[in-house]
This record gives C-alpha cells, structure tokens and sequence, in this order.
C-alpha cells in the first residue's frame, strides 16, 4: 500500500468541511479581487460549492498538454505534513505553506512536491523552520479537494522519483483526474473499508483489482459499483496510522488520479490505431 517515513504525529481529525471551506473562502475572495478570476459561492443547506469562472486572460500564452509528463510519483507516501499557512501572495495569486521534514531533504527551487497526490511547485522552503511553500492556481483549486484544506490539517507528501527510485507503487503523475467523495468507511478487524463515489467519466477507467490515487496514495481498487457510481479499496493498519485519508469524514472529498495506463489504451482505440495495424 503506502510507505512512509512518519515524523508528525497524528493530530484530531480535521473539522467539518463546511466549517473549513468557509475559512479558506474568505481568502479566496481576496485573490478573486486582486486577478482576472471571479469567485461566486452558492450555498446550500450543509454544502458550499466554489465555481470558478473559466476565463483565461492569457490565452495567447500556450500551456503544456495535460497528458505531458513532467514528473513522476510512485503514490508511496513519504510522510504526513501540517498546514502551516494560507493566504494570497502578492503576486495576487495563493500560497500555501507547510510543516514537512523528510520530503526537504536535498529539495531545491523549482523541485515538484505530490501535496495530497497534486503535483505542485516548490517556490520558498526554510530548513531550519522545516517548512516549504507551493503556489495554488485557480485551475488547482478548480480540480482539487486541497480547497477543503486549512491551518493545521495534515497532507500526504511525496518527492517526485528520482532515475535511481524504486517504483513501489505504480506511475503517478500528480496530475488530479478530479475528485470523489468519501460514502462510506466500514471498519473490518484492524483493517478500514472506504467507499468513494466518482463520475462516471472517472469510474470507466477504475477496474477491480487494478490501481488508482487517493490523495497522491497508491491503492488497489477491490470492487467496482457501476449502479453506484463508486468503488472501494482497504486500509491496512500500517497505511491507516501513516496517510490522511482515514482522518476524513463520510462527505469529504478526495483528490483522484487514475491509471494513466487506461486512457493511453482509450485513446489508440478511438484513433483508428487498431484498424490501421489490422490492415497494414
């Protein structure tokens, strides 16, 4: 399952999600008054939805294919790091800054950092405070579940693979497909069943058996529900104490990557390769 090397001890479990999207709201605000992009909540009765307008105002600057690999994780968590801080950077974008000790070592400027299994930019860290800060883009807060973060909650880390690595896990990009939403967690013995609701344009790539992210962690996914719309994994004891998912809640979202492997296989298929090696 997951690997990891702890050096935070585990905290309370994290608060209601109204309560903490609230408090990441306000700041989000502040961003949306300082760039092009335009922030309205819609509230309803125990849910705070956040759309962000689609509005590109350098459309003109071409941005790297989704699918480009820049880098890699294997989904073996390397340790559970602290939300440190929040807040808009003057730049006017959003930083986020966080307590972390094993994923610092040898890092540099520039160095990619999986934060809950989303692939984000080291842009400031301190050694000596043991804390590093990524930058947040709205696109980032659009996909992601890292929108229900605030001070204090706890996050999966992992550096990105060096050549030399070992794959443990599977290929991981940090390249969040969207999100699911937690339905259901049974324990069984020691172990931990959770249940994870998706759309039904992620759940056509989730297989039984097969891999998939949860939050930057790599899972194997045991049944697919399709009159669901969820599948299912379980949690030994070991990856239970050392990644964040089992301090969610029935409700919270989580951050969902998966097998790149899948939608290479879908994407030949629906370009005719297969029709053109039958007929060469």
């Amino acid at each position: 399952m997951a690997a990891v090397s702890p050096s935070l001890s585990l905290f309370s479990r994290t608060p209601e999600p109204s309560v903490r999207k609230m408090s990441i709201l306000s700041k989000f605000h502040s961003v949306a008054s300082r760039t092009h992009c335009n922030f309205n909540a819609i509230f309803k009765p125990s849910t705070l939805t956040l759309f962000i307008s689609t509005q590109r105002p350098h459309a003109h600057i071409k941005s790297p294919p989704r699918n480009t690999i820049r880098c890699l994780f294997t989904g073996i968590v390397e340790e559970m790091g602290q939300i440190k801080q929040l807040g808009t950077a003057e730049n006017g974008g959003f930083d986020m800054k966080i307590g972390a000790k094993t994923v610092l070592e040898g890092v540099h400027l520039g160095d990619s950092i999986a934060v809950n299994g989303t692939c984000l930019t080291v842009t400031e860290f301190d050694t000596q405070l043991s804390d590093f800060t990524v930058g947040l883009s709205p696109e980032t807060l659009r996909k992601t579940s890292l929108i229900e973060l605030e001070p204090g909650s706890l996050v999966n880390l992992e550096r990105a693979v060096q050549p030399t690595s070992r794959m443990g896990g599977h290929f991981v990009q940090g390249h969040v497909d969207g999100t699911g939403e937690i339905v259901s967690m049974e324990p069984e013995g020691d172990s931990l069943w959770i249940k994870v609701k998706a759309s039904k344009e992620l759940l056509k790539y989730v297989v039984p058996k097969g891999f998939i992210a949860v939050d930057g962690t790599s899972l194997t996914v045991v049944d697919v529900f399709d009159k669901e719309d969820s599948f299912n994994f379980m949690l030994v004891a070991y990856t239970q104490q050392n990644v964040v998912i089992p301090l969610k809640k029935v409700g919270q979202k989580v951050n969902l990557e998966v097998d790149i492997l899948g939608k290479y296989v879908e994407r030949l298929l629906s370009s005719g390769f297969v029709e053109s090696i039958k007929s060469s």
